[in-house]
């Protein structure tokens, strides 16, 4: 399999994020659900902390990409629903160091919302995640 960044600009660079991302000889794609901040049987964690929902919501979604038998760093599209874009702003320094060292700059979007489907909740984690040939 073939991966290739694109990046016609380098303003993205301190935001760890690609414009696109090329895949080429893929075996599998995922299409992963949002995953939000929430225990194991659904109840919502982290209420009105960012930080936390975010590790949270990254916990779930590694907990399903391991499933899948992938990584962070397989992940071609990260996009965040957040009801606060300040918050998750400022949360970032705290959770990008994770990204980071998972290997993870996928093509993301960042959107602001009026609320989730989870009221407590403040970021939605949508992802795609591409596994190559080798990788079974």
């Amino acid at each position: 399999m073939k991966r290739r960044e694109i990046n016609p600009w380098t303003w993205q660079e301190p935001y760890d994020f690609s414009h696109a991302i090329e895949i080429v000889g893929a075996e599998a794609i995922v299409h992963c659900a949002g995953q939000v901040s929430v225990d194991a049987d659904g109840h919502p964690l982290h209420a009105g902390d960012m930080a936390a929902q975010f590790h949270c919501a990254l916990d779930n979604l590694e907990r399903v990409l391991r499933e899948a038998q992938l990584t962070l760093g397989d992940l071609t599209r990260l996009n965040y629903y957040v009801t606060d874009v300040p918050a998750f702003l400022d949360a970032v320094p705290r959770v990008g160091p994770r990204l980071r060292a998972a290997g993870c700059k996928p093509a993301s979007t960042l959107l602001g919302v009026s609320r989730l489907a989870m009221p407590e909740a403040m970021i939605e984690l949508e992802a795609t995640a591409v596994r190559g040939p080798a990788a079974r």
